[in-house]
């Protein structure tokens, strides 16, 4: 393809590549905004500790903001940010992402919802922690979206590393939080040994009066920009697979194809609740084919493009802990654990996170994860690499 010879003429001279009027594989023609290889140049470079590991924390469905109205709401985010605090202190995580649903927005109030984002990142704010966010659902209401948490986010967050795609794969306006994130083994090398991918997989309600229902997968023109990303970084940097460069995916919703998985779950091989029963409404949403969801493009460019993936972490139901491979793909899939006071619940769920830790930069080395509870126990613990299904 065009981009392709272009990539490889310029790559060894810059970092980021402008490409214009390309053939794209979705059957259409477009000019393509500059695809950055150094996206934060003026953030502190990610990079593995001395002992060669790089521990990401997760917190997933925080949902502030519910019930302003009374005591109830706000008393949970309190206890959420309780949680927080104790967990950050503990664990003391490289990074940390919050994966979706940070806010409950249609229970919120217009004008000012987006102040909530300074309660969610403070505990951040205060130990200097860098992170980043994807956005879920309950992001995208009458009263609040995507984009204007983002915003939001940067404004008030020093070493937040969430930032917006291009406006040609943002889902419509309602699904901008797509990017990636690199890390270094060491801060003065050329290229990352680690790429966190982050994806939005849009949901919820449209803002405004006639208010109306947000496709709930990520939008089909992310596989384009997968592939161009990716054919980028090859060029720069070299193919993931020769020079060792490894990847870990997050989205909120989980994929439509993980639903199948459910029924084959083994409590000893593949641990963790399993309290949520997958359906409509709980994975990405299926198509005329319900064999095939409508986030195919997507499943399908960043598994055939994104070489050595860890796994694809998800959120979104709070039920839910377990890890299982995805046979089609074969790429482990792992839902997170649900962090926030608010959201729903249900006795013997509790509270806490999910932990991943890599421990080498080469990626044949998987990286080892667990769940992390608000008490300090543990369990559900997997190392991610082939050995596992």
């Amino acid at each position: 393809m065009i981009y392709a010879l272009l990539i490889a003429v310029l790559a060894p001279h810059c970092w980021a590549i402008p490409l214009a009027q390309v053939d794209l594989h979705l059957g259409s023609s477009r000019s393509l905004e500059t695809i950055e290889l150094n996206p934060y140049p003026d953030k502190p470079r990610l990079t593995f500790r001395h002992d060669g590991t790089f521990k990401v924390t997760v917190f997933s469905d925080l949902h502030y903001g519910e019930n302003p109205w009374d005591d109830w709401g706000p008393q949970q985010d309190v206890n959420s940010a309780n949680l927080m605090n104790t967990v950050l202190t503990s664990e003391q995580p490289d990074y940390v992402v919050l994966n979706g649903d940070l806010i409950t927005g249609e229970n919120t109030f217009r004008e000012n919802s987006t102040t909530l984002i300074d309660e969610v990142v403070a505990p951040l704010n205060k130990l200097k922690i860098p992170f980043s966010s994807t956005h879920g659902n309950h992001d995208n209401e009458p009263n609040i979206t995507h984009a204007e948490e983002i915003r939001r986010e940067l404004r008030v967050a020093p070493l937040s590393y969430t930032r917006a795609a291009p406006a040609w794969a943002d889902g419509q306006g309602y699904g901008p939080g797509t990017y990636w994130v690199p890390v270094y083994k060491k801060a003065s090398d050329h290229s990352p040994s680690l790429i966190l991918w982050f994806f939005d997989s849009r949901g919820g309600f449209s803002e405004g009066a006639n208010s109306t229902s947000l496709p709930d997968w990520v939008d089909e023109a992310v596989a384009t920009w997968i592939e161009l990303t990716v054919s980028q970084m090859n060029a720069a940097w070299g193919p993931a697979d020769r020079v060792g460069r490894g990847s870990l995916a997050f989205v909120h919703i989980p994929p439509h194809v993980v639903q199948d998985l459910q029924a084959n779950l083994n409590s000893t091989q593949d641990p963790g609740l399993n309290d949520d029963e997958l359906g409509s409404g709980s994975t990405q949403a299926s198509g005329e084919d319900t064999s095939l969801g409508k986030d195919a493009p997507f499943w399908d460019a960043l598994n055939a493009h994104v070489l050595n993936l860890h796994g694809v972490i998800s959120g979104h139901d709070h039920g839910n802990e377990w890890c299982k491979r995805e046979p089609s793909k074969n790429v482990i899939f792992c839902f997170d654990k649900h962090s926030g006071y608010g959201g729903y619940s249900s006795t013997g769920w509790g509270h806490g996170v999910r932990n991943i830790v890599f421990r080498s930069p080469n990626p044949k080395v998987g990286p080892e994860t667990w769940i992390r509870m608000e008490d300090g126990e543990t369990h559900a613990r997997i190392i991610m690499d082939s050995s596992y299904n």
